[in-house]
């Protein structure tokens, strides 16, 4: 019985970046042993046990033999003779399948080492095809590391590329494929993540919604950059700088959803994509199982981002109205969020990543006086019911009026 630390854990200690997770494989042990050891067996699908001590994963040392559709369609072999090598073979990329002894020895049967100082994602083997979650996966990695200079080899995206064209990459459930969004959102540069899968043409099975922005036209007035698409990702990179929060970061994604559902005649007006894009939000999310904050958010975004961008200390009205419809009173939180995303937005063309953002302080210092206002004193002056969402207003409106005028 042999333990070997793998996989990233390995990877990212070799790239001098620090360790969040390790994950470990036993080879020479049997299940029955590693209960007998005091191990908690997790894993359903295949051996995976908890540490008794530590919690961390290990799990046997295994082969799959592809038997069906999908990312489920795997036989698991896991016994005492699956070697190490073995095991690593069966991982996506070289720089994943890695692997260190209890003396530190590296393990790298597959030149996993040499990829990572050539800043190079590659396929273990062409086994790679089997997979299609591994589209994702790799898009993911593409993401995380790309500040660091790693790019995907030309083979690799071209077996990419064939599994988009299977048509496997529609086997993978809602919850895997958000999930793997989700955890792109979080990484460094979030919008690689959706540039390869365009690049692999798995994009319009992914997210349709995002594919079908590309080539639509914008003023170029507007938008030095005029592709929405373009736009869009330009967009997602700013909100990354700007906020590590992937529910922003999420909105900044999807916040002109709806350009796409314009009437091609009315190109390169885009008016009324607001209220398109809202409804959009509504099935995508609903789709891909994207949580109820992301949702709520995208959609708000969608709405009032253009509402925010001409916010003016000239029209305290409109200023009220963007908090009002916001629900910035109830949720002040959430209204800092769509102010990030909004300033994205903003930043997102070309030329303009430096631009200023005052809207975004006018709305915060809006909301800040505002605040003030309750409705405690207006029950007590003896209105009722929908009087008192009239006086509210009133009341906040006078308040705006006299701090803007000021400005």
């Amino acid at each position: 019985m042999i333990t070997y630390l793998v996989g990233g854990a390995v990877r990212d200690k070799l790239l001098g970046i620090p360790v969040k997770d390790r994950d470990w494989v036993v080879v020479g042990a049997t299940q029955a042993e590693m209960l007998d050891l005091g191990y908690t067996q997790v894993g359903k699908d295949f051996p995976v046990f908890l540490h008794p001590e530590s919690r961390e994963e290990y799990a046997l040392a295994r082969t799959e033999r592809k038997t069906g559709q999908g990312y489920k369609g795997f036989t698991v072999h896991a016994d005492k003779s699956v070697t190490l090598e073995e095991d690593l073979q069966r991982r996506d990329l070289t720089v994943n399948a890695i692997a260190e002894d209890e003396h530190g020895t590296i393990v790298d049967p597959f030149n996993g080492r040499a990829d990572l100082e050539a800043k190079v994602l590659r396929h273990v083997s062409t086994a790679f095809v089997e997979d299609p979650l591994r589209v994702l996966r790799v898009a993911r990695f593409a993401a995380r590391f790309h500040h660091l200079g790693f790019t995907i080899a030309e083979e690799t995206m071209a077996l990419m590329e064939d599994i988009a064209a299977s048509g496997e990459l529609w086997d993978l459930v809602s919850e895997r494929i958000w999930t793997e969004i989700g955890r792109a959102l979080e990484e460094r540069s979030p919008q690689v993540f959706f540039q390869v899968l365009r690049d692999c043409n798995a994009l319009g099975d992914i997210l349709p919604e995002l594919e079908n922005l590309f080539g639509v036209p914008q003023p170029k007035k507007y938008h030095p950059e005029i592709d929405t698409g373009i736009h869009t990702l330009m967009v997602l990179e700013q909100a990354s700088l700007l906020s590590e929060d992937p529910v922003v970061r999420f909105a900044a994604l999807m916040h002109d959803i709806g350009k796409a559902e314009v009437p091609r005649e009315r190109w390169p007006n885009l008016q009324g994509h607001e209220q398109l894009g809202a409804d959009l939000i509504n099935t995508a999310c609903k789709r891909i199982r994207a949580p109820n904050e992301y949702r709520d958010l995208a959609r708000i975004t969608c709405l009032y981002h253009t509402h925010c961008h001409r916010t003016d200390v000239r029209h305290p009205a409109a200023v009220l109205e963007t908090l009002e419809h916001c629900d910035a009173f109830r949720k002040p939180e959430r209204f800092e969020q769509f102010l990030l995303a909004c300033e994205a937005d903003a930043r997102g063309r070309l030329g303009l990543e430096k631009h200023p953002y005052p809207q975004a302080d006018i709305l915060r210092r809006a909301l800040a006086v505002s605040s003030g206002v309750g409705t405690a004193e207006i029950v007590a002056a003896g209105y009722r019911d929908a009087e008192i969402g009239v006086k509210l207003h009133e009341q906040r409106l006078a308040i705006l009026s006299e701090e803007l005028a000021s400005t």
